[in-house]
């Protein structure tokens, strides 16, 4: 991890390493999404801004370990990329590929059904990354429309490797986790 600290631009905008922070993207438990733009190049990235403070007092210190660990393993087509994490004394700063489309969760909302043919192919890529996780022995554990991005030319992410954990051959994982909205009958029964 490389440590950088938070330094205020002189337009007021803050700058994290080499990345000038705008707009929030969304807002979550253990912290924020901003869209960033690399100050040389312009490249636009996502910062998933992290409290340290706030982190260890919800216990999920080894979940963000663990995502970060998985994001930097991959390279796959439909899983967001991670490029850098950055390191403050209060917050830890990830810097992740930039999907402009948002949430399949939010496009399903506006737009109603998708057509089959399209709903084919998003489920082709979803399963191509889930496929190649499951390759490199992590399973996801939350995978809903909501950790599914769509970029510009509406190809598929997945995202939100937070709740992931590693697989070992022939054993189960044992506890449920995720979202009950999503969750199989049989986890919400307890069989």
């Amino acid at each position: 991890m490389e440590t950088m600290a938070e330094r205020p631009k002189h337009d007021g905008r803050v700058k994290i390493g080499h990345y000038v922070l705008g707009d929030t993207l969304g807002v979550g438990t253990f912290g924020k999404v901003k869209v960033g733009e690399h100050q040389l190049t312009g490249h636009k990235v996502a910062v998933k801004i992290l409290n340290r403070q706030k982190i260890r007092s919800l216990d999920v210190v080894g979940k963000i370990k663990r995502e970060i660990q998985n994001l930097k393993l991959f390279r796959h087509p439909h899983i967001i990329k991670l490029y850098q994490v950055i390191s403050t004394p209060t917050d830890f700063f990830m810097v992740m590929e930039y999907v402009s489309g948002g949430e399949l969760f939010d496009y399903i909302c506006k737009h109603g059904r998708v057509e089959e043919a399209e709903a084919r192919r998003l489920f082709q890529q979803i399963l191509s990354a889930v496929d190649y996780c499951h390759r490199h022995m992590v399973v996801h554990r939350d995978l809903k429309p909501e950790n599914v991005l769509l970029d510009a030319h509406m190809n598929a992410k997945i995202a939100d490797f937070g709740l992931s954990n590693m697989m070992s051959d022939g054993e189960f994982l044992r506890t449920s986790c995720g979202s009950p909205n999503y969750a199989a009958p049989e986890v919400i029964s307890g069989r």
